[in-house]
C-alpha cells in the first residue's frame, strides 16, 4: 500500500529542557523499511526521541534526516511521517469510516480514492464491520486498529509508534503486537516503536535500540541485545527474570572472586580490580554435581518449566530455569551448573569484558 518507504539518520541529537537534558547526543540510523524498536525506562528520553523525529518538539541541537533531507525547519505535517499515539487520539463524534479517512478529508483527497483507502485500510485491520460505529461503542483493541488504520490511509514513509499497547491487556498487547508485525510485512514501511517492555521490544523489533537516562547504550538485532549486552545496564534491563549477578573482587590469590566463585585470569583483556559475573537463568541448571550449592527458596511451576529461585551467591537471590519433571521444593540443598561460555563479565564501569568467564581449574579451551 505504500508508496515509497524513507530511512531516518538521527545525527547527534539533543534535547534540553532548561537544565533538564532528555536526549543526549543520540546518533542512530533507521534503514528504509526497517521496523526498529526503542526500548528503555520510564523517562528515558525514547518518546522524546519520537517526538522530535514527528517535528512535534524541536531539538536542542543536532540533525534529523529523512528519507535523505534534513527535516530541521520541515513542518510535522510535511514530514511524510505518521505517528500512532498511546491514547489513541479518535474523534469521538465520528465514525470508524470518518476517522480514518479524516487526514485524507483535510488533505482535499477525491472522495472515490478516500473511500478506496479507507475500505482498504479497513479490509486490512478487520474493520469492516465497525465502519458505522463510534469509538465509545469499540473496545480497547479496535480503537487501536482505528488509530493504525488513520496512519495506514496517509500512506506515510515512516510510521511512528507511541507505547501503542500499553493500555490493552495482556491478551490484546499480543494480538495486535502481531497485527503490527504482519502490516509491517504487508507495507514493507520504515516503522520506529516505543515501548518500555522488554519483551515486546525483543519479539517485535528487527533492531532495537536500547536507551537510559536519554543516551544509547545499545543498538542492534534482539539476539545481539538479549546475548551480547554491551554493558551491565542493558543486560540487566533485558531478559525476564532479570539476569544474575555477582560482584567480583581481586583476592589475595590475585583472582576475580566472589561468593562461591574465583575466575581464572582472562588470556589477554587489561587486570581488573573489581567486576560483575552475570549469567541468565536459562544458563545455570538445577544438578547433581555444579559450580556452586544453593538452598531452594522457592518455586514457580509455569507449565512448560520451573523457575528456581535460590538464596545465592551474593546478596541477592538467584533464578534457574529447570525441567517441569525436576522435583524441587523449599529448603532443598541442590548444586547449580553454569553454562560459562555463556556468562558475561562486566568491568569497574559496567562494560562488557570480552573474554568469557572460567573458573579456577577449567581448561582455557572450555
Amino acid at each position: 500500500m505504500s508508496r515509497a518507504t524513507q530511512g531516518v539518520v538521527l545525527r547527534g541529537v539533543e534535547k534540553r529542557y532548561g537544565k533538564v537534558v532528555a536526549v543526549r547526543t543520540v546518533d542512530l540510523e533507521v534503514r528504509p523499511g526497517e521496523l526498529m524498536v526503542l526500548v528503555g525506562p520510564s523517562g528515558c528520553g525514547k518518546s522524546t526521541l519520537l517526538r522530535l523525529i514527528a517535528g512535534l518538539d524541536e531539538a536542542t541541537s543536532g540533525e534529523v534526516w529523512i528519507g535523505g533531507r534534513c527535516v530541521d525547519d520541515v513542518e510535522p505535517g510535511a514530514r511524510d511521517v505518521a505517528m500512532v499515539f498511546q491514547s489513541y487520539a479518535l474523534y469521538p463524534h465520528m465514525t470508524v469510516a470518518q476517522n480514518l479517512g479524516f487526514g485524507l478529508r483535510v488533505r482535499g483527497t477525491p472522495r472515490a480514492e478516500l473511500e478506496r483507502c479507507v475500505a482498504e485500510a479497513a479490509a486490512a485491520l478487520g474493520l469492516a464491520d465497525l465502519l458505522s460505529r463510534r469509538p465509545g461503542q469499540l473496545s480497547g483493541g479496535q480503537r487501536q486498529r482505528v488509530a493504525l488504520g488513520r496512519a495506514m490511509v496517509r500512506d506515510p514513509g515512516v510510521f511512528l509508534f507511541d507505547e501503542p499497547l500499553s493500555n490493552l491487556d495482556a491478551e490484546l498487547r499480543l494480538r495486535t503486537r502481531d497485527e503490527i508485525a504482519a502490516l509491517h510485512r504487508r507495507l514493507g514501511t520504515t516503522m520506529i516503536f516505543v515501548t518500555h517492555d522488554q519483551v515486546e521490544a525483543l519479539s517485535l523489533g528487527q533492531r532495537v535500540a536500547v536507551m537510559d537516562r536519554g543516551r544509547l547504550q545499545q543498538v542492534g538485532t534482539p539476539h545481539e541485545i538479549y546475548r551480547r549486552p554491551s554493558n551491565l545496564f542493558v543486560a540487566g534491563f533485558v531478559g525476564s527474570p532479570p539476569i544474575n549477578r555477582i560482584p567480583l573482587s581481586r583476592d589475595e590469590g590475585g583472582h576475580l572472586a566472589g561468593g562461591p566463585f574465583a575466575l581464572a585470569e582472562p588470556p589477554e583483556p587489561p587486570r581488573l580490580d573489581r567486576a560483575t559475573l552475570a549469567v541468565r537463568p536459562e544458563d545455570l541448571a538445577v544438578s547433581e554435581a555444579g559450580d556452586f550449592r544453593a538452598t531452594v527458596l522457592r518455586v514457580e511451576a509455569l507449565g512448560s518449566e520451573q523457575r528456581v529461585h535460590l538464596d545465592g551467591p551474593g546478596e541477592a537471590a538467584w533464578v534457574a530455569r529447570a525441567s517441569p519433571a525436576l522435583r524441587v521444593a523449599p529448603g532443598d540443598r541442590v548444586s547449580v551448573s553454569v553454562a560459562w561460555d555463556r556468562s558475561h563479565l562486566f568491568g569497574p564501569h559496567g562494560r562488557r569484558e570480552e573474554a568469557v568467564p572460567r573458573p579456577m581449574g577449567q581448561p582455557a579451551s572450555q
